[in-house]
């Protein structure tokens, strides 16, 4: 769960998992959620798919996150190699928003795992000279905000790296066209 982890769990959580569980600790509004970790994504089947217990113990933690409300979810990649000092790598590893069921959460998890090697990320990375030795990714599965606008804020201008510069970039929905 998102309130269990944070800065020092990034081998295990990734990038993203650990700041949110910052956030959590740190008192803001976090939508709830829970992480399946980068040893789940080792131990993946051959093909890429999500093994049988595994796939269980997801239905499960998501049972318990939507309980009797059918919400719609947030699957969201979290790798090891993200949100570093030299490179963010927003938007290199897939997010799915308002997935609907347990089977879809399986699935989307699965393609949130490929998505580590996708030629866009496999690009950013080398652009910026990350070692992808010992690479991985975890998966954050999040209640959905029923969002009118979302976007990002930079703290450091991303074009020229400027600190002193911050820029917010929003869109009406949920974010994708950020």
């Amino acid at each position: 769960w998102l309130e269990q982890v944070g800065a020092g769990d990034l081998a295990l959580v990734g990038g993203k998992a650990a700041n949110l569980g910052e956030l959590v600790r740190a008192g803001f509004e976090v939508p709830r959620g829970f992480v399946v970790t980068t040893q789940a994504y080792r131990g993946r089947n051959p093909d890429g798919s999500v093994p049988a217990p595994l796939a269980g113990e997801i239905r499960a933690a998501w049972r318990e996150l939507v309980g009797d409300s059918g919400s719609r979810v947030a699957v969201r990649s979290s790798a090891t190699a993200e949100d570093l000092a030299e490179a963010s790598f927003a938007g290199q590893q897939e997010t799915f928003l308002d997935v609907d069921g347990e089977d879809a959460v399986i699935a989307a998890v699965a393609d949130c795992w490929a998505s580590l090697y996708s030629d866009r990320a496999i690009a950013y990375r080398r652009e910026r000279g990350v070692d992808e030795a010992g690479l991985s990714i975890a998966v954050v599965v999040q209640l959905m905000v029923p969002a009118q606008a979302a976007g990002v804020m930079f703290t450091a201008n991303p074009i020229n790296g400027n600190r002193r510069e911050t820029m917010i970039t929003a869109a009406r929905g949920l974010g994708e066209a950020v």
